[in-house]
């Protein structure tokens, strides 16, 4: 599909540092895409170059065919959220909401007729009269957001918009945003570090590290085929173990005195040392997997749907996280346990790409 977004070899230097290297990205419309990284990856410095706060040292941005690299952020249409809801104090939401509308000269009625419909979008049809500070900190958020929209952006900007809600606000407002983006369809980059919050909005993920692209793709495929080994232990839980090749060909590998089949040949010499890696999800309590070692329960702990076990295992530890059931038996510190998982869940990775 045509881009309607599109970041071409974008760099960006702060004296002397470089900030964001070698960025290129297609977005197309109606996508939602979430930068996804640690503090100080360059997420943010991205999207302020979309933005306009921020101008690329080298590197083009076009939006809509439109070259906007070096345009000023008031000519570009769009919309941003940030991390702190930024309203207006004196101001009733219903102004706030309008504000961009006014700045636009735009008529009282189609302004009024505008907000409305934006005010029943964030389910807050009743509060056009309320202030800021009579609202919780989610009502503030959505407010925030029905102002972005106000000016019919095309594209919409969220930097962290939920990192400053408590958890089940956080998880609530995620679906509302998801919900509006849909029924607008409009074109969203989305920047956070929690990956849940990735991988549960977005159309596609884009992985960062130290200014770059690890790697881009929808969540089911950026979780279950991390490319890069920064991407592999970023993105969700990731179990390590200390491993030795016993035959590049066929995929095994050696943890403790016991083999280990793989699916995939493995990049590596015979008798070199290498990672297994594991997903928690994917153990099992038992000896019905392609693969089984015995270990000792170190701890476990109950998080409510799941249980996570921690066992030691040849020098190393494991934790697998078990789907809650009414008749699960706990297991308990101190015991013997066998523990299994196929072939298909594992990955070996070099130490050095590690």
């Amino acid at each position: 599909m045509k881009a309607f977004l599109s970041l071409n070899g974008v760099r960006k230097e702060f004296a002397g540092s470089v900030a964001v290297e070698g960025f290129t990205l297609d977005v197309t419309e109606g996508e939602f895409v979430s930068f996804l990284g640690p503090s100080g990856c360059g997420k943010t410095t991205t999207l302020r170059m979309v933005a306009g706060f921020e101008v690329p040292t080298t590197g083009r941005i076009t939006l809509a065919g439109e070259d906007i690299t070096y345009a000023k952020p008031n000519q570009r249409n769009v919309g941003m959220v940030f991390q702190s809801y930024a309203l207006f104090p004196n101001m009733t939401v219903a102004h706030n909401v309008a504000f961009g509308l006014r700045v636009r000269k735009e008529q009282a009625a189609a302004r009024d007729e505008r907000v409305a419909q934006l005010l029943e979008l964030i389910h807050l049809p009743d509060k056009g009269d309320a202030y800021p500070h009579q609202l919780s900190g989610g009502q503030q958020q959505r407010v925030a957001l029905a102002r972005a929209l106000a000016i019919r952006p095309k594209v919409l900007l969220l930097d962290e918009p939920l990192s400053a809600l408590d958890a089940k606000i956080r998880d609530e407002l995620r679906y509302e945003i998801r919900r509006i983006q849909q029924e607008l369809n409009i074109t969203t980059i989305y920047v956070t570090h929690d990956q849940e919050e990735a991988l549960a909005l977005s159309d596609r993920v884009v992985v960062m590290s130290r200014g770059r692209i690890e790697q881009v793709g929808p969540p089911f495929e950026v979780y279950n085929n991390p490319a890069t080994a920064f991407v592999a232990s970023f993105v969700g839980q990731l179990n390590r173990l200390s491993a030795v090749v016993t035959n590049s060909a066929s995929g095994t590998v050696r943890v403790g005195d016991s083999e280990v089949r793989t699916t995939s040949p493995v990049d590596a010499p015979g008798g070199s040392e290498v990672f297994l890696m594991l997903r928690p999800e994917e153990l099992t309590l038992d000896d019905q997997a392609d693969n089984v070692l015995t270990g000792k329960v170190d701890t476990v702990t109950f998080l409510g749907s799941i249980v996570r076990v921690q066992v030691a295992v040849n020098g190393g530890r494991l934790t697998a996280d078990l789907f809650n059931e009414r008749l699960l038996r706990l297991p308990v510190a101190g015991e013997s346990t066998l523990i299994s998982f196929p072939a298909h869940a594992c990955w070996v990775m070099s130490r050095e790409s590690h």
